[in-house]
């Protein structure tokens, strides 16, 4: 078909859609991946709004010979949502929960509900949907149905097959049919008239009724002691061997549609049974181990007892959280350098039975003189934990260079009492191959994710992959397991099926998908007739490696192009305000993929990858998909593989620029600094100008904003004056170099000044010398090369200045903590950037470190009783942490202080100023901070370090903040002084 064609049909299919409809080369680069090896460019993305735009998908893909990928996450591991027709993302629209019956515990839900949030839903009713996977805050119930997902709960709640109960859809000739338990006498009747049900139910019957098929099923299928069991199309489920005919009493056609990747229909609502809430007292047990082979025969034992859950944690995985900002924090409770940990949840109605069940877990693993430490974990402690547990998948893309932990034997489950000897013998089977594979997940439901290290760049290892697949298959067939456990077929697996369940069975499955899907319209060359494992990979095989020139030093990735291929699509970027966390703002705003972190790091990869211009950078495209990037820097922490977007969000901007000559706004805006200065000459004049409705327009300010002022006098002038005041005060605690930004000297005076006090009198010797200004401002808006030299004449200020002993210390993170980033990639001196990285803090940092020592205390400060509420600014939570602003504020012991979980303000710099995004600025905050802030009584005081932050929380919630210092400053005893 002609491109121009099928542009015109894709044209007329949109305008009759009531949701969205893209056939872009932006979109199409968007979805060509998941979180999968795999790459397909689709014909076009599509978001229906109701079951009509559905059938209005279905009959174009029979009329236009094309296929339907169902979506919803995207989290997928096989390769399920990847295909060249048409990708329908029902995550946007199909949201909805139903209906709730609390007496039978069942609810009806669509199927682009989020799992975390629909048990959020849940909770006041004492119920929850059980099955838990690792992406539980960000995936679907549709995507869960989808691949028949399970977690780290199924060992004690089941699986997803097990909970599924109805399910409306959308048959591939467009009738509507549900599918829900129906006696086996029903099914003759079921079976009668020539409607495409009538004839899915006849052909089953008569299929599953023939005894010879009924004994190929329990020959090939994986053992039924395995209750992960993804292999193919679930026909095991219909078979009773104490039933006369060999058919299950009860019949119910959603056993076979879940985990069948839809490829047989399009499900549009689902009716789930539910479980009540797990016993409130709970401990986790972590055994440490000496070895994975000690770890996997400690699990035989640990499984006796009533856990709800047994994770394996490996070295490679451990190791990887050191490297991870936000996982680095939930390693606390490793002892020494375990190769294996086994996280182990008890749970019970009562301390005493908790405490007892637990001892005895111990004691027979002491006993068996299984692990050399056992932590015990309770309450926030395990959420962190299991975070770390959670985070594996996405860590594993934190390995530099090209060669990755692939995703392709992941999802073996075998026979629990068959897992030691299967493993040794795959250990066995990796050593051949010189490979050290990674061993993580459910241990206790006899399932090891396991990976090897391939570069699928290179055509040695792209053949490797095809080989430990191959021989991994057959030794999961020798056990009897299930080739896939939760993870499903996809591409990756399907390949293989006729080997797992037998030949005689393949064909009994192909046959189910021609009587569903006789056209393929759904999800073509999954679980039959399947795509080859080994070609459509997401990197193009012996490929030459292009040479993308940077301004930014990504050396530590091995190049920009790398360290945008380190995000492997696991779609952490798209968990929802109620997961708590910064990432990603804009797409919490817009629900669209296109504005996630794995949007940009997709796009970003396949333009400069792909094109053949000679500034790989200059596409519209990637224009549009980093427009709504805040440059929050959330992501440089959130995200499992530090896929850092504000970096490469710099760089696109610098490299864009050379041949898109910015705005005049955004020049004025990246030069801040430079007409600050002319401004505050005469300030009164220069605020009252800048709020005019007349300069707004002109530099494509938001009208509704009002532009932050000049201070009467900058900070440098009112220094120079005031000098004198300081030069005679006794310093005993030590010195410190206070780095004045520009917002602090022309705009929030008052903060520097609260600092200067503050440190004076608490004793400390403060050093206020000419610098540069950060270049916050360039940066953010590309002008990289104006930034670097900034950058290194900083550098070269403070080389011989700032040591350990007498650091700089910043008031604004965004510029300060430059020092610890940005920096660090654009400075020419490396080793003396390094050095001073090392000994630059935020001003809460530095007084926290300073409390440790006793150098600070209580006793400096005031008994007064205030209610302090903390609003963490995006890149002190990325970069820092707000843990020392919190310490810091509790200072004075009467202090009531707490951190918001609060998200991103939305201001980000000058992003909320901008006409274009204003709205989205707005709507930022409205997700998680302005409500909050809304509810506090006025003798609340909300604490903020950002100028952005406070300016937004004036903007938007009418109510003043103050920056922490200043709020400390407050609180000073008035005879805390050290004067001669």
């Amino acid at each position: 078909m002609q491109k121009s064609n099928i542009n015109r049909r894709l044209k007329k299919l949109s305008d009759e859609l009531k949701g969205e409809f893209f056939f872009d080369d932006l979109y199409k680069s968007i979805y060509a991946t998941d979180a999968s090896v795999y790459r397909k460019l689709p014909m076009a993305v599509a978001f229906p709004k109701d079951k009509d735009d559905i059938r209005k998908l279905i009959a174009f893909a029979h009329k236009n010979h094309t296929t339907l990928i169902p979506r919803t996450a995207g989290t997928s591991l096989a390769g399920q949502c990847v295909g060249d027709g048409i990708v329908v993302d029902v995550s946007k629209h199909f949201t909805k929960i139903l209906k709730l019956n609390e007496k039978d515990k069942t609810i009806t839900v669509e199927p682009g509900i989020i799992r975390d949030d629909l048990n959020l839903f849940l909770k006041p009713y004492g119920l929850f949907f059980s099955p838990n996977t690792s992406t539980s805050n960000r995936c679907m119930i549709g995507g869960m149905v989808g691949n028949n997902s399970s977690g780290s709960t199924s060992i004690k709640y089941g699986v997803t097959r097990d909970k599924v109960l109805e399910l409306k859809t959308v048959l591939s000739d467009g009738s509507e049919v549900v599918f829900n338990t129906i006696k086996k006498e029903t099914i003759v009747k079921k079976a009668e008239g020539e409607s495409l049900e009538s004839k899915i139910y006849r052909s089953l019957f008569d299929k599953l009724s023939d005894p010879d098929i009924q004994a190929e099923i329990h020959n090939e299928f994986p053992n039924k002691t395995i209750h992960r069991r993804n292999t193919g199309y679930a026909v095991d489920a219909f078979l009773d061997t104490n039933s006369e005919d060999g058919l299950s009493e009860e019949i119910n056609i959603t056993k076979l549609l879940c985990g069948s990747e839809g490829t047989l229909a399009f499900t549009t609502s689902i009716t789930l049974q539910l479980d009540k809430l797990p016993p409130k007292e709970e401990v986790l047990i972590v055994p440490h181990f000496t070895s994975v082979q000690e770890s996997l025969e400690a699990t035989v034992i640990a499984m006796k007892h009533n856990l709800y859950a047994c994770e394996l944690l490996d070295k490679t995985i451990l190791d990887c959280t050191k490297n991870n900002r936000e996982q680095l924090k939930n390693r606390f409770f490793i002892q020494g350098d375990p190769e294996a940990i086994l996280m182990l949840e008890v749970r019970a109605d009562s301390k005493q039975v908790l405490k007892e069940q637990s001892q005895k877990l111990i004691q027979d693993l002491q006993a068996a003189n299984y692990g050399y430490a056992y932590a015990k974990l309770y309450g926030e402690d395990i959420k962190k934990a299991m975070e770390l547990r959670k985070a594996g998948l996405g860590l594993l893309g934190n390995i530099v260079g090209d060669a990755k932990a692939v995703a392709c034997i992941e999802d073996t489950a075998v026979d629990l009492k068959d897992l030691p000897n299967y493993i040794a013998e795959f250990t066995k089977m990796m050593d051949d191959y010189n490979q050290k594979a990674v061993y993580y997940a459910h241990a206790g439901a006899g399932e090891i994710h396991l990976r090897p290290i391939l570069n699928l760049k290179a055509s040695k290892d792209v053949k490797l992959f095809r080989e430990i697949t191959t021989n991994t298959a057959k030794l999961v067939k020798k056990y009897k397991g299930s080739f896939s456990g939760e993870h499903g077929d996809g591409i990756v697996r399907a390949e293989f099926l006729p080997l797992m369940i037998g030949k005689k069975n393949y064909q009994l499955i192909k046959h189910i998908k021609q009587t569903f899907d006789p056209n393929n319209v759904f999800n073509k060359g999954k679980i039959v007739d399947a795509f080859p494992m080994d070609e459509s990979l997401r990197y193009e095989v012996g490929r030459k490696e292009p040479i993308i020139e940077t301004l930014l030093n990504f050396s530590d990735s091995k190049g920009l192009l790398r360290a945008v291929e380190k995000c492997n699509g696991s779609g952490d970027c798209r968990k929802p305000v109620s997961a708590g966390g910064t990432m990603c703002p804009s797409y919490r705003a817009t629900k669209n993929e296109k504005d996630t972190t794995r949007a940009r790091a997709n796009a970003l990869r396949e333009f400069l990858t792909n094109s053949e211009k000679a500034n790989r950078f200059n596409h519209q495209e990637l224009k549009q998909v980093f427009d709504l990037c805040l440059s929050c820097k959330a992501c440089a922490s959130e995200c499992p593989s530090n896929v850092d977007i504000a970096s490469f969000k710099a760089e696109f901007l610098y490299q864009y620029n050379k041949d898109n000559p910015p705005s005049l706004g955004t020049r004025i805006m990246a030069h801040n600094v430079k007409y600050s200065k002319i401004g505050s000459t005469f300030p009164s004049l220069t605020n009252a100008i800048l709020n005019t409705l007349l300069l707004k327009k002109a530099l494509g300010i938001a009208i509704e904003r009002s532009i932050p002022k000049l201070a009467s006098m900058t900070f440098r002038k009112w220094y120079v004056k005031n000098k004198f005041k300081y030069d005679n005060t006794i310093y005993d605690k030590g010195e410190l170099y206070l780095f004045i930004d520009e917002f602090t000297n022309y705009y929030d005076i008052e903060v520097g000044k609260d600092a200067l006090e503050l440190l004076s009198k608490l004793g400390y010797k403060v050093h206020v010398i000419e610098h540069e200004e950060s270049g916050r401002s360039l940066i953010s808006k590309g002008f990289l090369d104006e930034a670097k030299e900034i950058v290194d004449k900083n550098v070269f200020i403070f080389a011989s200045l700032v040591s350990e002993k007498i650091p700089l210390v910043g008031l604004e993170p965004s510029a300060i903590l430059s020092f610890r980033d940005e920096y660090i990639r654009l400075a020419e001196n490396k080793k003396a950037v390094k050095k001073i990285s090392k000994n630059t803090f935020t001003i809460e940092e530095f007084i926290n470190k300073e409390r440790l020592k006793g150098n600070i205390s209580e006793n400096h400060f005031s008994n007064e009783k205030r209610n302090v509420k903390i609003h963490g600014h995006c890149h002190q939570k990325a970069l820092s942490g707000t843990e020392p602003t919190f310490s810091m504020l509790n200072l004075p012991k009467n202090y009531s202080v707490s951190i918001i979980n609060s998200g991103c303000c939305g201001m980000a710099g000058s992003f909320g100023y901008e006409k274009e995004h204003y709205n989205v600025s707005i709507q930022v905050g409205e997700d998680t901070l302005f409500p909050k802030i809304r509810n506090y009584s006025d003798d609340v005081i909300i604490a903020a370090s950002g100028t952005s932050c406070r300016h937004q929380i004036k903007d938007a919630v009418n109510r003043s903040s103050w920056h922490p210092i200043s709020i400390l400053k407050a609180a000073l005893k008035e005879d805390n002084h050290n004067s001669k």
